[in-house]
């Protein structure tokens, strides 16, 4: 079975487009972002491609792409547009696939819908990234209840940022989750940069011991 994997967050701008996009170069895999909300600028899938690493063909299109840079259930009001959650299918890959939420897991895609709700469908194992700075504590074990509450499957957690040794500690304890690495804040951000990171702090050969 090809590998899969969901990368949510504790919230947002904690960096697991960047997290995503290491991932997707290590594993040579796919990435796909199914609801982008804002187009201004540099969208996630282009952050991917630039930083990742990543053939041009395996960034896969969203299925939705919405105009303003907000909650996705209010820029597709904005734009008119309703989310249909049978549309989001993950597609079949010969290569593991990386999907990448918006913002955190209660994040709303409708006023009846969170992204977590998704989740609980697809039954992909979640990696939850997390920063290490002040307030991850409570945002990481909240985010941690909401997926065990749904019984969506969890392979670990991913930290970003500089290194606290006592947070990712009792995270990890707390959380009864694995840690999987951390990944430093870079001060060049780049394909060679972010690849080399990542390979000095996780084990890559670990995200493919569990394909979904």
């Amino acid at each position: 079975m090809i590998t899969r994997f969901v990368v949510s967050g504790t919230d947002t701008v904690v960096g697991k487009t960047i997290f995503s996009a290491a991932l997707t170069g290590a594993l040579e895999g796919y990435y796909w972002k199914p609801v982008q909300a804002g187009l201004e600028g540099e969208t996630d899938s282009e952050t991917v491609l630039r930083i990742g690493g990543v053939q041009r063909d395996r960034v896969l299109p969203e299925v939705y792409r919405l105009a303003t840079p907000a909650s996705p259930h209010f820029s597709a009001r904005l734009d008119g547009v309703v989310i249909d959650p049978a549309t989001l299918v993950p597609p079949v890959t010969d290569h593991p696939l990386i999907i990448e939420g918006a913002g955190g897991l209660l994040v709303p895609l409708a006023d009846d819908l969170v992204f977590a709700d998704i989740f609980a469908r697809w039954r992909i194992p979640v990696i939850l990234c997390a920063r290490t700075s002040l307030g991850t504590i409570n945002h990481t074990l909240l985010s941690l209840e909401a997926l065990k509450h749904r019984a969506i499957p969890i392979f670990g957690i991913a930290f970003i940022g500089d290194e606290n040794r006592e947070t990712q500690r009792i995270i990890g304890e707390l959380g009864r989750v694995p840690i999987l690495g951390r990944l430093p804040l870079l001060p060049e951000l780049s394909a060679e940069t972010l690849g080399r990171a990542f390979r000095d702090n996780f084990e890559i050969a670990s995200f493919m011991e569990m394909p979904a």
